[in-house]
């Protein structure tokens, strides 16, 4: 079989650059790969994905419960290893994503109570990996940051695009919510955190860089 790397985050740090970057870097190096990004916006697996994020079932995330909106994201995922990268994969292609079943771990993990998300996590990695049959990640690439300085990037982003956040973007508490679950998923299932800043200072994009593209060297990822 292939290999799944991954990159997570919350919203603001930094997960899609970095994988924008070390895309360009395998493109560059000659690496065959297959990339992905999730959800698939453009794709009718993700209508319910658009309704949802629209605020179409509610204004705020909580208005549908974690599991319920982890079935949106998992159909879409389930569509997208059946008809783009199954046959890729089977055959020991490298995949490189930005988004995964992850993403449900601590966006939708991060409506439950604290004590209730050891079970939702189990019930997520069993769902998709076990009943529906996606692919487990080899690398989880955790980008680590804080929920205020996330904020700040994305307050940025909006002023510059002008283009307004989904019912996720623009719930700060939730954010912050996102960023202590996401902190708890990835010590539950052993993701390897790529930390955002050095102490309060932000790290330079190409020094994050290197730092992946080494460590997945270093694992033997990038063959």
């Amino acid at each position: 079989m292939g290999r799944l790397i991954v990159f997570e985050g919350i919203d603001g740090s930094g997960k899609s650059t970095q994988f924008r970057r070390l895309c360009r870097r395998l493109e560059a190096e000659g690496i065959r790969f297959v990339k992905l990004n999730f959800p698939q916006y453009d794709e009718p697996s993700s209508a319910l994905i658009r309704m949802y994020l629209n605020g179409e079932f509610g204004e705020n995330p909580g208005d549908v419960n974690p599991y319920a909106a982890s079935t949106f994201f998992a159909v879409d995922r389930f569509a997208s290893y059946r008809k783009v990268w199954r046959d890729d994969y089977i055959n020991n292609t490298l995949i490189v994503t930005d988004r995964y079943t992850t993403s449900n771990a601590l966006h939708q993990g991060a409506k439950l109570p604290e004590k209730a998300r050891v079970e939702f996590f189990e019930w997520l990695y069993a769902f998709e990996f076990d009943r529906m049959e996606l692919p487990k990640p080899d690398v989880v690439l955790y980008m680590d940051i804080q929920a205020g300085a996330a904020l700040e990037r994305l307050q940025k982003r909006e002023e510059e695009t002008g283009a307004g956040g989904d019912i996720h973007e623009r719930d700060t508490r939730y954010l912050r919510q996102c960023q202590s679950c996401g902190e708890m998923a990835a010590g539950y299932y052993n993701w390897h955190k790529i930390p955002c800043f050095s102490g309060a200072t932000a790290r330079r994009e190409e020094e994050i860089h290197d730092e992946i593209y080494q460590t997945l060297r270093q694992m033997g990822q990038l063959k």
